[in-house]
C-alpha cells in the first residue's frame, strides 16, 4: 500500500498519475489523503481507497498510515502560522503514526542547502529541514527530496509577464541558481516509492540540468514567449510589506524574507549533479510546455474582458 498525502496539489497531482500507471501491475494499492474528495481527478475515482480529512490531524493521520508500505510526504503551505508550527508540527502527528504502524519508507519534498551556513537562518528552508530529521527519527526508511525554487514559481507571473514583460524575485540578477520542473519531483518520487530497495536516512537533490540566473531566464523567456522578458530584483524590505499587507502571519512571512536572503548568499549552489532517474526538465521546454500556454491564456482572458 502506497499513500499519497496533497494529491491535487502540483507535485502530488502529478505523482498519482505515474502511480495510477505503474502500480497494478507491481500489485502496489494506492491510498490518497485528502480533504475534498471531489478535487481529485477522474481517473482516480475508484481506483484508489480514499480518506478524507487533513494529513496533519492525528486522527486522520492514523487511519491515513495505519497498514501502510510507503507515504508520500508533503507539507502544503500555511501562511496563517509560524513556520515551526506550519512545518514541524503539521507533521509531528504523521510521524507519530509512522512508528505506530511501522510503516516501512517515506519520501518527502524537502529543500536544499543542508549543511551549508545559510541553512542555518534559512526561514521556511530551514523548517523543511527540521521536518526531514523529524520523519527520520520515526524509524522509517527516509528520502528526502532536496528540491531548489520550482519554475512553477513563474506561472504566478504569468499576467506580469504578459501585460508589463516583467517578472519579480529578490535575488540577484546574475546570481545562478539550480531549478527544478515539479514534474521531475513527482518522477522521482514515484521511482523511490515504487523500487523500495534503499535503506535508512538521506536525501536525493532533484535539479533541472543547469544553474540559471534571473537573466538568464528572462533572455530564455524572451526566445520562447516570442516576447521581450526582463527581471525586475524586488528588495527584502518590499517583500515583506507586501506579504504583511496580505495579512499572512508576521513569523512566517519573516521566514520567507530569511529564505530569500539565505538563497541570495547561495543556499541552493554547490550541489553536484548526477544522473536522475529520469531526464531532467529544461527551462526552455518547460517554457514552450507549460509557461507558453499560461501566457497566452491571460492574454485570451484579457481580451474577452
Amino acid at each position: 500500500m502506497i499513500v499519497i498525502t496533497a494529491p491535487t496539489g502540483n507535485i502530488g497531482r502529478r505523482l498519482l498519475s505515474l502511480l495510477l500507471e505503474a502500480a497494478p501491475a507491481r500489485g502496489e494499492e494506492l491510498r490518497v489523503v485528502v480533504r475534498d474528495p471531489a478535487r481529485l481527478p477522474e481517473a482516480a475515482r475508484g481506483r484508489v481507497e480514499v480518506v478524507t480529512g487533513s494529513h496533519g490531524d492525528p486522527e486522520t493521520a492514523d487511519r491515513a498510515f495505519a497498514g501502510a508500505d510507503a507515504v508520500f510526504w508533503l507539507v502544503p503551505p500555511d501562511a496563517s502560522r509560524a513556520p515551526e508550527e506550519a512545518y514541524s508540527g503539521f507533521t509531528r502527528p504523521a510521524a507519530q503514526a509512522f512508528a505506530a504502524h511501522g510503516v516501512g519508507h517515506v519520501v518527502g519534498v524537502s529543500a536544499l542547502g543542508r549543511g551549508t551556513p545559510p541553512a542555518a537562518r534559512a526561514g521556511l528552508v530551514t523548517a523543511a529541514l527540521a521536518v526531514d530529521d523529524l520523519i527520520a527519527g520515526s524509524g522509517v526508511a527516509y528520502r528526502a527530496l532536496a528540491c531548489p525554487s520550482f519554475f512553477e514559481n513563474l506561472l504566478e507571473e504569468a499576467g506580469s509577464i504578459r501585460e508589463n514583460g516583467v517578472f519579480t524575485d529578490t535575488v540577484a540578477a546574475d546570481r545562478p541558481a539550480p531549478l527544478v520542473a515539479v514534474a521531475d519531483i513527482a518522477a522521482t518520487a514515484a521511482g523511490l516509492l515504487l523500487d523500495r530497495s534503499w535503506t535508512g536516512a538521506g536525501s536525493v537533490p532533484v535539479l533541472g540540468p543547469q544553474d540559471l540566473s534571473p537573466d538568464d531566464l528572462a533572455r530564455i523567456m524572451t526566445e520562447e514567449l516570442g516576447r521581450p522578458v526582463r527581471y525586475r530584483r524586488e528588495s527584502l524590505d518590499d517583500l515583506r510589506s507586501t506579504m504583511l499587507g496580505y495579512g499572512l502571519d508576521e513569523a512566517f512571512v519573516e521566514g520567507m524574507v530569511e529564505m530569500k536572503r539565505a538563497k541570495d548568499q547561495g543556499l541552493d549552489s554547490g550541489v553536484d549533479r548526477v544522473p536522475q532517474a529520469v531526464p531532467a526538465t529544461g527551462f526552455a521546454q518547460w517554457c514552450a510546455q507549460v509557461l507558453k500556454p499560461a501566457v497566452l491564456a491571460s492574454t485570451e482572458a484579457a481580451g474577452a474582458r
